[in-house]
């Protein structure tokens, strides 16, 4: 019987430390405002006003010059020429301060995307607070978004392990067109 109950405590302990569980496919995205930085610059946001240009990758990730994120932006920041020529914009959100977003912007980003300030509330809306062990961590899980330009959620991507964010995305944003 203890042993019963041992493995119920595991089972519940990994479920905890599990993903958030992310917006769905087809979903409306909320709309939402914040400061970014690019390439050192700080400026409002808007999603809406972005998707009036096209579809929109928006991709959380825990924490500026971590290494998966720092590697993460690298990524993004070195297949932007693709995603702009399929007719995409990238946006990185965390909730670091917006002074360190400016430097990660133009040190890891390269100065070709923005990165944004998340506040809890827009953790909340998108689903992507990292909850470990039951605890809200305050940070965001690593998730990618694919909007389309009518505000709907085409594809979702979390997992925190980066390397697959920005192929899926591309991919996910090529698909569009199709």
């Amino acid at each position: 019987m203890k042993l019963k109950w041992i493995a119920i405590g595991c089972a519940l302990a990994s479920f905890a430390t599990s993903a958030s569980a992310e917006l769905p496919a087809g979903s409306q995205a909320p709309n939402f405002s914040t400061q970014v930085a690019l390439a050192g610059e700080e400026y409002g946001f808007t999603l809406q006003a972005a998707l009036s240009k096209g579809p929109v990758v928006l991709y959380f990730y825990p924490k500026a010059f971590t290494k998966g994120c720092t590697l993460e932006a690298n990524a993004f920041a070195e297949a932007m020429a693709e995603f702009q020529a399929a007719g995409a914009s990238v946006v990185g959100m965390s909730s670091d301060d917006i002074d360190t977003l400016k430097k990660f912007s133009v040190e890891e980003c390269r100065d070709a995307f923005p990165v944004g300030g998340a506040t809890t509330k827009l953790l909340d809306a998108y689903d992507v607070n990292l909850v470990r062990n039951g605890e809200n961590q305050g940070v965001a899980n690593r998730t990618s978004y694919v909007i389309a330009p009518d505000g709907r959620i085409s594809f979702v991507h979390s997992d925190l392990d980066y390397r697959d964010h920005v192929r899926l995305s591309l991919e996910a944003v090529r698909a569009l067109d199709d």
